[in-house]
């Protein structure tokens, strides 16, 4: 049976999030699925708790690549052999992320932040198209009204050598949770480290706009999906809400109703401020605990 890693990066202020997240993967993946946490070392003690969960918990200085210092007075790090500009935290995260993967020994890694929950049983399985591990492409969503988005898509064609996209319009890969094969990860930074002459991470670390997620994607669709035909997917089956305001009990009653049966997780922004209790009730109510 194939094998599943769920990474989720981590810090204090979405402790308790991640905390749902971690007992709903309890709850509902496969047996033998492994979920890594990865917190700044400061964070560590609060989250040693979930590995009652089940969950292994990691700090960045364990997963960050080699070389990678980071300022004890700032949410930034420095890369020994390019230490200017220094690697802003939000940079770094994705950093983590593409390191855990490209060293996870799982057949899949699902990336599922904080704010994710899953809300039923599901499985590897659910996800494969005729066995694949597709690649989440939303045909034409990326446009003027989305710019930083259409400047990653930029970043990434440059780290990858590829020719600049002149198309108003392009494919959206930013999905929640994200699943990767780590495979192509590997792959993917390899072309980075060919065509910059750099280790990856010293290449993107070196970007103050990018999205690792849109580095996945463009080199999946460019060099995976042409030559070994790699499927698509639209549908994550995780209806979210990535708005950076509050959910009133209305409104997230609206949201809720939007969960399909063949849904297996949600996701409401962190960022969103909806509050806690309101979340918890609504989210349990799709799929009450035994009681």
């Amino acid at each position: 049976m194939p094998t599943l890693e769920i990474i989720t990066p981590s810090y204090r202020p979405d402790r308790e999030l991640c905390g749902d997240l971690a007992r709903s993967v309890r709850r509902f993946a496969p047996e033998g699925t492994r979920h890594t946490i990865i917190v700044p070392p400061s964070d560590l003690a609060h989250f040693r708790p979930l590995e009652h969960e089940g969950a292994t918990i990691v700090t960045t200085r364990d997963v960050m690549p080699r070389g990678f210092f980071r300022l004890p007075i700032a949410n930034v790090w420095l890369s020994a052999g390019a230490p200017l500009p220094p690697v802003r935290g939000w940079i770094a995260q994705q950093i983590v992320k593409l390191q855990a993967a490209a060293q996870s020994t799982a057949d899949a890694v699902l990336v599922a932040d904080s704010d994710v929950e899953f809300v039923r049983p599901f499985s590897l399985a659910d996800y494969l198209i005729d066995g694949r591990i597709p690649l989440y492409r939303l045909e034409g969503a990326v446009s003027a009204h989305l710019p930083l988005h259409m400047r990653w898509d930029d970043v990434s064609r440059r780290l990858l050598g590829l020719p600049p996209e002149h198309s108003p319009r392009r494919a959206d890969y930013i999905c929640w949770p994200c699943l990767w094969d780590p495979d192509v990860v590997r792959a993917t930074l390899d072309q980075v480290e060919r065509v910059t002459g750099d280790r990856w991470a010293v290449a993107v670390g070196r970007e103050l706009h990018f999205s690792e997620m849109v580095l996945y994607g463009v080199y999946a669709e460019q060099h995976v999906a042409s030559e070994e035909r790699m499927p698509f997917t639209a549908d994550m089956r995780c209806p979210s809400f990535s708005d950076e305001r509050a959910l009133d009990e209305t409104a997230l009653a609206d949201f809720i109703r939007t969960v399909r049966a063949a849904d297996v997780a949600v996701m409401i922004s962190a960022k969103s401020g909806t509050d806690l209790d309101l979340r918890r009730r609504m989210i349990g109510a799709l799929n009450p605990a035994d009681t």
